[in-house]
């Protein structure tokens, strides 16, 4: 039962086969043998957990439940959840209670009737690219225990690649829903920027952050993605459109469908053995009949400095809440304001968090704004001016997720440059605001998932998800499973 997909669990729920408080026990069972292995989860509170069963099974007994009540899930510990610790990988936040809900928690959980499992380690507040700076200590690829899996939604990935949970939140602000899924052999989507609300999504880079879904299909990201998008007026980046049903296209054949190929996502940096794994995928949606065409995007090579101006700058001004005072992390034995500031952020946040705020603050400060954050901000629109000349000769775009599949815990740890590369196929779409979505398509040689990235047109989720699903349809790469788990 816990490899199944949603919509077998979600008969299985129905027809009264199992309960929600049977298939909550069966996960919450594999995280208690198997978390201590791989560090995915950071809370786990098994009253609570039973307690949403419960009231799920009630539901289904009265009739009311929707497709996805009962179903278990994994919330990335930067949702606040009413109850729960949302500590979002950080020792500055390591004791907080939450005491209102996200609204991503309320349209799953409350709403359609989801079960959490439990809190997913993340890099600290969502800043990394292989959950390596977490205050929790790293988390563990399931395909092998040696390797990242990814970041900033590493425990999210790990957790549904392991079979922990069946379905994971995450959040996406360069590239931490997508890469990691593509380390994990996951499906994953970052929707369109303000389609998911982020009220109660603890902010790093407000321009640039989006919550979506890590599964194991992309039928099952289209389910999970269709309950928790919507308006929502405490979000002032919400977008105020109808409700959506991402699942609606599936199974449309892709007959005259063109897919572009940009050079600039084949070229060097590449690992060979990505580049002939997405090939193969091109001549497949050939056979599935869509047309390949060559696009250009010119300046996405510049996604990755442009990222590291934006992001830094948004987040230097979001984390300036964290002063040990009000809540979080205050260091002990301090002598002024002064100090109670300076130790409580410098004992409260760890290296890379820091180093973020501290360029983000440069770049912002006098003299320097024009020269670093408005020129970066008039570079995200040449960047986001080519996709949309891309998508008058496209419907998607197709390309790797990463330039490699997943490295060694540590490997990266003193080459910050490297790390950051790891995301340079998937920044841009950030930048843009577009949806994007990461597929499994193989294994390198040495049996690590490859990742292939589609990209849509803005609100173009629904067309998306189905040109991955036809490709799913095709193929088994999604269905596979690390070995041990």
């Amino acid at each position: 039962m816990i490899y199944s997909d949603l919509k077998t669990l979600s008969r299985a729920l129905h027809e009264k086969r199992i309960s929600s408080v049977e298939l909550a026990r069966l996960f919450l069972d594999r995280v208690t043998r198997l978390n201590p292995e791989l560090n995915a989860f950071i809370t786990v509170d098994e009253e609570k957990t039973i307690a949403a069963a419960k009231a799920a099974d009630q539901r289904l007994a009265a009739g009311s439940a929707g497709m996805l009540t009962g179903i278990p899930l994994a919330e990335k510990d930067l949702f606040c959840a009413e109850g729960w610790l949302t500590t979002c990988g950080s020792k500055m936040l390591q004791n907080f209670v939450s005491p209102y809900d996200a609204a991503v928690v309320t349209k799953l959980e409350r709403e359609a009737g989801m079960v959490s499992l439990g809190k997913v380690n993340m890099d600290e507040f969502a800043m990394g690219s292989s959950n390596e700076t977490s205050w929790f200590g790293a988390v563990k690829n399931p395909w092998d225990k040696t390797c990242v899996p990814g970041g900033s939604s590493g425990g999210s990935a790990a957790a549904v690649a392991a079979y922990l949970a069946p379905v994971a939140t995450g959040t996406d602000s360069g590239g931490s829903i997508r890469q990691p899924a593509a380390f994990c052999g996951l499906s994953g989507i970052k929707p369109t920027y303000g389609i998911v609300s982020r009220y109660g999504m603890v902010a790093f880079a407000s321009s640039l952050d989006q919550g979506g879904v890590i599964a194991h299909s992309a039928e099952d990201c289209a389910l999970v993605l269709s309950a928790m998008a919507g308006f929502d007026e405490r979000d002032s980046t919400s977008l105020e459109r109808p409700a959506e049903d991402y699942s609606r296209l599936l199974g449309q054949p892709l007959d005259g469908l063109k897919i572009g190929l940009p050079k600039e996502f084949f070229g060097e940096g590449a690992n060979a053995e990505v580049v002939s794994a997405v090939l193969l995928v091109v001549e497949e949606y050939k056979r599935l009949g869509a047309k390949i065409v060559d696009v250009a995007l010119p300046n996405s090579h510049l996604s990755v400095p442009v990222y590291y101006v934006i992001a830094p700058a948004e987040a230097s001004s979001n984390l300036s809440r964290f002063d040990g005072l009000r809540y979080g992390y205050r260091a002990p034995d301090c002598n002024d304001l002064s100090e109670a500031y300076t130790k409580s952020r410098a004992e409260g946040f760890g290296a890379e968090v820091k180093r973020r705020i501290m360029i983000g603050t440069y770049v912002l400060s006098h003299g320097y704004y024009d020269a670093y954050y408005l020129k970066a901000q008039r570079v995200r629109r040449l960047i986001a001016d080519d996709f949309r000349k891309a998508f008058r000769e496209c419907d998607v775009i197709l390309g790797p997720t990463s330039p490699t599949t997943a490295f060694n815990i540590g490997e990266r740890t003193s080459d910050l440059v490297a790390l950051y590369l790891s995301d340079i196929y998937t920044i841009a779409v950030n930048l843009a605001g577009l949806p994007g979505l990461s597929i499994p398509s193989g294994f390198d040689g040495q049996g690590l998932p490859i990742g292939l990235q589609l990209i849509g047109n803005y609100f173009d989720e629904a067309r998306l998800l189905n040109v991955a699903h036809l490709y799913q349809q095709a193929t088994d790469w999604h269905t596979r499973r690390p070995q041990g788990f």
